[in-house]
């Protein structure tokens, strides 16, 4: 799915801002994709490289990385930086299904 349509869509959208070189990200990456495999299909979830894609992390002010940003219908409902326990972004996630 497009990010565009994904973010606009009225199913949740969780996306993760990461880069390469960032050793948190190498964190977070399993443990994104490990809340997306127990979520399924309540969550759309995209993972966004910042320095492949600059204009999307300057349109939502990404400064530092790893960066979530959870969407509904268009809206940033949800935001947070830095490393994050797999439970504290699913219990974030389920107030907004």
């Amino acid at each position: 799915m497009k990010f565009k349509t994904s973010i606009a869509s009225a199913t949740p959208t969780l996306v993760y801002f990461n880069a390469p070189w960032c050793a948190p990200c190498k964190i977070m990456k399993p443990i994104f994709e490990q809340v997306a495999l127990e979520l399924g299909n309540a969550v759309h979830f995209i993972s966004i490289d910042v320095e492949m894609k600059k204009k999307i992390a300057r349109r939502y002010n990404v400064k530092s990385v790893p960066t979530f940003i959870l969407f509904k219908n268009g809206e940033s409902i949800w935001r947070q930086l830095g490393v994050l326990q797999k439970d504290d972004i699913k219990h974030a996630i389920a107030n907004y299904i």
